[in-house]
């Protein structure tokens, strides 16, 4: 199944049967489709991190994917400089491809009962297929600077 039809489904799936925030779903999908599980903290942490609980700030595809960013560095045994880099050369991409990291200027129309449900389901789409391809990048990237001892960071 082309990635595009994946994060589609998953995301209808989480936006529409589960009525979840971007954050949560995010962190969902990438952990789906790498195969990482995700303690039940993880997902009870990013409830709000949609603009900073709808209040319009970093918006939450961004939080989502350095969150796992963390998580899949550490599974993997990346170094902490390595995922640090790795999240701050994704929100400059980020930033670079959807002109923004802020959830006002990416949902302009903001948090209002007028609007519809789910307003950011096509930028959710986008921005987590964008994420795939950058973890996928980090991944093959952190092959090449993990230490031969794990326990050495």
């Amino acid at each position: 199944m082309p990635i595009e039809v994946f994060v589609q489904k998953r995301v209808a799936r989480y936006y529409w049967q589960d009525d979840i925030n971007c954050a949560t779903t995010t962190l969902k999908v990438l952990s789906e489709h790498f195969d990482v599980s995700l303690a039940e903290q993880v997902t009870d942490a990013a409830v709000g991190m949609h603009g900073a609980g709808e209040y319009g700030s970093q918006c939450g595809l961004v939080e989502g994917t350095l969150m796992f960013l963390g998580i899949l560095g550490r599974f993997r045994a990346i170094p902490d400089h390595a995922i640090v880099s790795a999240c701050r050369a994704y929100a400059e991409a980020f930033e670079k491809r959807f002109e923004s990291l802020s959830c006002a200027i990416l949902r302009p129309a903001g948090f209002s009962p007028q609007n519809p449900p789910h307003l950011c389901e096509d930028i959710t789409c986008a921005g987590i297929v964008f994420a795939i391809k950058f973890v996928t990048n980090f991944i093959e990237a952190g092959r090449a600077i993990r230490p031969s001892n794990p326990n050495i960071s």
